[in-house]
């Protein structure tokens, strides 16, 4: 029989002090297990998560907003005016296109025997009409003289008859003739002074008669060379002559063409006058106005200037607008060169702003995506007035939050999207 060990065996009465180990382990679990938790629940209310290095993410802030707008342009010339036909004929060309010409410079002459002969008609009814004149100035002196000599002799009559009278008067008072002789001297010194003074106003009236046949004559003649002078400055008119320095922009007819009256010959480009032709969108219209700020880039340099015309109307959704250049124009510039331009509507001092990005096109820029904690979450917002770079945000944000202001077409308008560094 093998014996075991138990009266080997024996009690020990000494007490072992409880470690503490298992309390430190326990609460360190329950941390890791409150902080996997915290994080499970942010990830399990995103529907998905976005790297950052795929998107754009803005400060929103207060401060000044230029309002303005970025549109596209082209160089056009300030003056640059049409030449037609004054007149019917055959076009013989002195220039060619792209060549320069100063003001008065013959540029084409037009041969119209039509308006050649009128001309001499003209001018020879007024050759005529001068003669006319003169030989009616010399019928009224002749008229006058021979009613002033009528009235002379009726004068003479007259006073002849006065002294017959006188000594018919003084014969009857002596006694040395009749009553009747008297008498009859009377009367005839009576009838020369009826005749002296009809004579007289009939030399009157004779002056005045001549003299308005005299002033209609006249009046024929100056209307005649006013006709004359009107059909010289046509036939002159023929000779088609640059009204302003610059380069011939396009011949419209061929040398020895025969052309209609009023037909288009060519256009002459002032390049010393040139303006900017905006074409602004159609969303703009209402806001724009005559004497914006317009800032045109050319090449490294940028110009500023002034709206000077806008278009009444709406052609392929877009509005012309021209711009004048503020003092001198840039050097370099030429006709039909596309340029870039900023137009500026107004400034907002103090507003709530944030960077411009593709968020505004977005959802009608009704919806913006906000970080808070590595998560974006989607927030209504309400948009304001909109620049070039920044957009105003007038509800839904305030100062110091951040938004995405790109990238966000891959968020699929979820509510909370997570963004990994």
């Amino acid at each position: 029989m093998i014996r075991d060990t138990s009266a080997q065996d024996r009690t020990l009465s000494q007490q072992q002090p409880r470690s503490r180990r298992p309390l430190w382990l326990a609460g360190g679990a329950i941390a890791g297990v409150l902080t996997l938790g915290w994080l499970l629940s942010g990830w399990m209310g995103s529907s998905h998560s976005v790297s950052v290095e795929r998107l754009r993410i803005a400060e929103v802030g207060r401060g000044l907003l230029v309002r303005d707008a970025a549109v596209n342009g082209r160089v056009v010339a300030a003056v640059s005016p049409t030449l037609y036909a004054p007149a019917g004929g055959t076009v013989t060309l002195k220039i060619l296109a792209g060549d320069t010409v100063k003001r008065g410079d013959v540029m084409a002459v037009i041969d119209s025997p039509e308006l050649q002969n009128e001309l001499q008609r003209e001018q020879a009814t007024l050759a005529q009409l001068e003669a006319e004149v003169s030989r009616q100035r010399i019928l009224a002196q002749k008229a006058s003289l021979l009613a002033k000599r009528e009235a002379d002799d009726a004068e003479v009559t007259r006073l002849a008859a006065l002294r017959d009278l006188q000594r018919a008067q003084r014969g009857f008072e002596l006694g040395a003739i009749a009553e009747v002789e008297y008498l009859r001297a009377k009367d005839a010194m009576a009838s020369a002074d009826i005749r002296s003074k009809h004579a007289a106003t009939a030399a009157g009236l004779e002056t005045q008669d001549v003299g308005l046949a005299l002033k209609t004559q006249q009046q024929m003649l100056e209307r005649q060379r006013l006709l004359a002078a009107n059909l010289e400055r046509r036939v002159d008119e023929l000779n088609v002559r640059a009204p302003v320095d610059g380069i011939i922009g396009t011949l419209s007819v061929a040398d020895r063409a025969v052309v209609a009256p009023n037909t288009a010959l060519m256009t002459v480009v002032d390049l010393s006058r040139l303006e900017v032709e905006l074409e602004m969108p159609e969303t703009y219209a209402k806001d724009l106005g005559l004497g914006m700020t317009a800032e045109v880039r050319v090449g490294s340099t940028d110009a500023t200037g002034k709206i000077s015309a806008i278009s009444p109307e709406v052609v392929n959704n877009q509005v012309l607008a021209r711009v004048r250049f503020d003092g001198e124009q840039p050097p370099g510039l030429r006709q039909n060169q596309r340029l870039t331009a900023r137009v500026l509507f107004e400034e907002k001092p103090d507003v709530v702003k944030v960077a411009r990005g593709p968020f505004v096109e977005a959802a009608g820029g009704r919806f913006a995506y906000v970080v808070e904690d590595g998560i974006a979450v989607r927030r209504p917002i309400k948009l304001g007035a909109t620049s070039v770079g920044e957009v105003e945000i007038l509800e839904g944000v305030q100062p110091g939050e951040r938004i995405v202001i790109a990238g966000t077409d891959t968020f699929g308008d979820a509510e909370r999207v997570s963004i990994n560094d």
